[in-house]
């Protein structure tokens, strides 16, 4: 299946979550497609540790500023260590639920009953974004390169940036002989999962490794976190690397065009949600709702490169507050609204409303024991 500090729920001196709270508070009447903006939920009160996807991070940010402004008694802290950690955190029972930006492996999925009494997990879709392909090379702000090369540059077998696959695809640039230096992450992480099913998948077999959460192959820099490679790849010229476009907005990094059929596609959270579109559901427990990305069509609407990011939970708690308020939070996350702060936050592709409705109706069963 192709799935560092605590933060509290509201966080002081954050001007633009502020503007977050107050876009859920204003959007709570909006007659969400799924949940009902947390406004159902007043009266919860306690503390849950959740943690995981690096990429989520700006969006939890806005969900948990307005999700935290209806339920002032609630503390969820949020931990950005990588899906991979986030995912075994919630196996052991450390975080009451994780955010991957890759579904639980096959091989995991034993670790996760077991987390939950026995039942199946709960998997459900609450964030699509773009996967930006970042480089920092002094004059140039974007280049289009197609899949191949992509794959060709990560596994160092294209060492300089004039090279003529490059040269070739960007005919008017004027590219220098300064040395690639490739950026990946040194974690467990969703983000390198989907950008290496998407080299795997769209390069036509010059990438040779499957999908993967830990970097497959012996080459580059090895940073941690999504901050870690955004900031590795501005501190060298010559650099490269993969990063959640919401990583990649604030700074002056270039951007890699991909190529599409006979298109070049620029990033973004409209074809982001064009590709979550163009994929198919994967077979599964009627609690999990995980998709099978297609990254090799030819629609120039797509971008292929982006991840679909996952809540995962248990359907039922111990006691009935953490039930309430992991049922609760959920459903504002996927809500209209919530999808609206996350996309004013993290720059990401609000849910489809079909797909959304179906998250909250898997999210309305979590129950306590």
């Amino acid at each position: 299946m192709t799935t560092t500090s605590l933060r509290r729920v509201l966080i002081p001196g954050v001007a633009a979550l502020a503007a977050v709270a107050s876009l859920a508070a204003c959007g709570s009447s909006d007659g969400d497609s799924a949940g009902d903006s947390g406004s159902g939920s007043s009266g919860l009160s306690g503390t849950v540790a959740a943690g995981g996807s690096s990429a989520q991070e700006k969006a939890q940010e806005a969900w948990r500023a307005g999700f935290g402004a209806d339920n002032p008694d609630v503390t969820i802290t949020y931990d950005p260590v990588g899906s991979g950690t986030g995912r075994d955190n919630f196996y052991s029972g450390a975080y009451k639920f994780a955010g991957s930006d890759s579904a639980i492996p096959d091989e995991d999925m034993s670790k996760a009953t077991a987390a939950c009494g026995g039942s199946d997990p709960i998997e459900v879709p609450v964030f699509v974004s773009p996967i930006d392909i970042a480089f920092n090379l002094t004059g140039i702000s974007t280049l289009n390169l197609d899949a191949s090369t992509i794959a060709k540059i990560f596994a160092g077998q294209i060492k300089t940036w004039n090279d003529p696959a490059i040269t070739a695809l960007n005919p008017d640039a004027k590219l220098p002989a300064t040395a690639i230096s490739p950026v990946h992450r040194s974690d467990s992480s969703g983000t390198t999962d989907n950008f290496t099913d998407y080299l795997f998948k769209a390069s036509g077999g010059a990438w040779k490794t499957e999908h993967s959460s830990d970097w497959p192959v012996q080459t580059g820099e090895a940073a941690e976190g999504t901050s870690g490679v955004v900031g590795a790849i501005q501190d060298g010229e010559g650099t490269i690397g993969y990063a959640d476009d919401s990583a990649v907005a604030s700074t002056k990094l270039g951007k890699v065009s991909v190529k599409v059929g006979d298109s070049f596609v620029a990033p973004s959270a409209d074809g982001a949600a064009a590709g979550l579109a163009a994929s198919t559901v994967v077979d599964g427990a009627d609690s999990q709702l995980v998709y099978d990305i297609k990254r090799d069509g030819t629609d120039a609407s797509v971008y292929p490169v982006f991840l679909v990011s996952y809540l995962i939970a248990c359907p039922t708690y111990d006691d009935k507050a953490t039930a309430d308020i992991v049922k609760g939070f959920g459903e504002f996350v996927v809500s209209e609204t919530g999808q609206k702060a996350a996309a004013a936050n993290a720059l990401s592709a609000p849910l489809p409303s079909d797909v959304a409705d179906k998250a909250n109706a898997i999210l309305e069963k979590i129950a306590a024991k």
